[in-house]
């Protein structure tokens, strides 16, 4: 029979990267140590587990406070409750800083955004650009060039017969 977790996944469903983990495993030790790959695998079991653990008091943390959705405080009462309260001040001091990071990245506009807003139309008129120019270059033709921009508070008058 195979064992089942709290969401109903088996456990093996359950894992995190395994070349960040050893990153981060490698970035801990000095240079010169080297850890097992079945060391590296344990490692990284432990850390599932104890996510798993954390989750599910922060949990219960939540359902007894009445709440839906679980808070990074419902977070930090569960290391508490779970003898872990001596890392609760490093702990935060990592959230703390992980909102500050969150901030500054969306003042720059993300990882993706050339820092100009465009409207839904706009999006839509350079997406349609692209296909346009995509096309072109599959049926063998060259880039189309970009068409101006047409002047939004300038209306096409049509002439009437």
């Amino acid at each position: 029979m195979e064992t089942m977790d709290i969401v109903g996944k088996s456990k093996e469903d359950a894992s995190l990267p395994k070349a960040t983990m050893t990153k981060i495993i490698k970035e801990m030790l000095p240079p010169d140590v080297r850890v097992a790959r079945d060391a590296q695998d344990l490692l990284i079991e432990c850390c599932v587990e104890f996510i798993n653990l954390i989750s599910s008091e922060s949990n219960e943390v939540c359902n007894r406070e009445d709440k839906r959705t679980i808070a990074p405080e419902h977070v930090l009462k569960a290391l508490q409750a779970l003898g872990f309260g001596e890392y609760i001040e490093e702990v935060y001091a990592a959230y703390e800083q992980h909102k500050i990071e969150t901030v500054q990245d969306s003042l720059k506009g993300g990882k993706w955004s050339n820092g100009a807003e465009m409207t839904e139309e706009e999006a839509v008129a350079e997406q349609q650009r692209m296909f346009a120019e995509a096309r072109a270059r599959m049926n063998g033709g060259g880039v189309a060039p970009k068409q101006p921009d047409p002047d939004p508070s300038v209306e096409s008058e049509s002439p009437n017969p």
